[in-house]
């Protein structure tokens, strides 16, 4: 399995705290089967304020120290970048670190606010179509504009966004209204991938057999392998090619 969704470098936002953390979440993900993780730290603009050269030296660090403990998980890093208008100058400066290039085109793990869809959205994404970025929202089951009004999902999809749902929401962890919407939106075949989007190894580890199981119940085992492998694979590729 491929995680796609993950805040595992050390002390860098509200994931892993630690070198150990983040070397004790890898061994949760080695165990559990997943055997590529993209770390994605936060990039959101006054309160997370990641560079795209930090974070690559950041990864780095991570990587020796994880092939001295043995594991094997292969790491790339992105970033999950929160919705705001002021992304407009690091797009043109070129300074976001994209999750994957697919046919030439880019593609951004585009985080909306928990509350609410913010007004202006739809602009917003359809300026990054014009400079060749592809959004991929994640966990829009957690967002309570969405929850109150799935309508929101459709307009996305019509905008040309993907959907990557969380892991343990599918389990029902974030309540039954996330995971109803969860099941909703696999059914009617809008996901495209499904990760973790692990914090730490108690508060959404990276696990994501027990979700693959549900999801497989649900629309099937070769859907299932869609979202948690060949999906995740095909986007995050050029992350691994080194």
């Amino acid at each position: 399995m491929i995680d796609i969704h993950s805040h595992i470098l050390p002390g860098i936002d509200d994931g892993a705290k630690d070198l150990n953390e983040s070397l004790a979440l890898l061994k949760v993900a080695q165990s559990d089967g997943i055997t590529h993780m993209v770390a994605t730290p936060h990039i959101h603009l006054g309160r997370f304020n990641n560079s795209t050269s930090h974070i690559y030296d950041d990864l780095a660090n991570l990587k020796s120290h994880a092939t001295a403990a043995g594991i094997t998980v292969k790491l790339a890093v992105a970033a999950e970048v929160r919705l705001d208008i002021e992304l407009m100058g690091l797009v043109m400066a070129n300074k976001l670190p994209f999750i994957g290039q697919v046919s030439g085109q880019n593609y951004l793990l585009l985080e909306l606010p928990h509350s609410h869809v913010p007004q202006g959205y739809d602009k917003f994404i359809m300026w990054l179509a014009k400079q060749n970025i592809k959004v991929i929202i994640p966990h829009p089951e957690r967002n309570r504009d969405i929850q109150a009004n799935p309508f929101y999902i459709e307009r996305l999809k019509q905008l040309g966004c993907e959907f990557q749902l969380t892991a343990s929401s599918i389990e029902g962890a974030w309540g039954d209204k996330a995971k109803s919407i969860c099941e909703d939106m696999l059914s009617a075949g809008l996901v495209s991938y499904v990760a973790s989007d692990a914090h730490s190894v108690k508060r959404r580890p990276p696990i994501l057999s027990n979700a693959m199981h549900i999801v497989s119940e649900l629309i099937g085992a070769d859907k299932a392998e869609a979202l948690f492998i060949t999906n995740p694979f095909s986007l995050t590729e050029s992350l691994f090619c080194d």
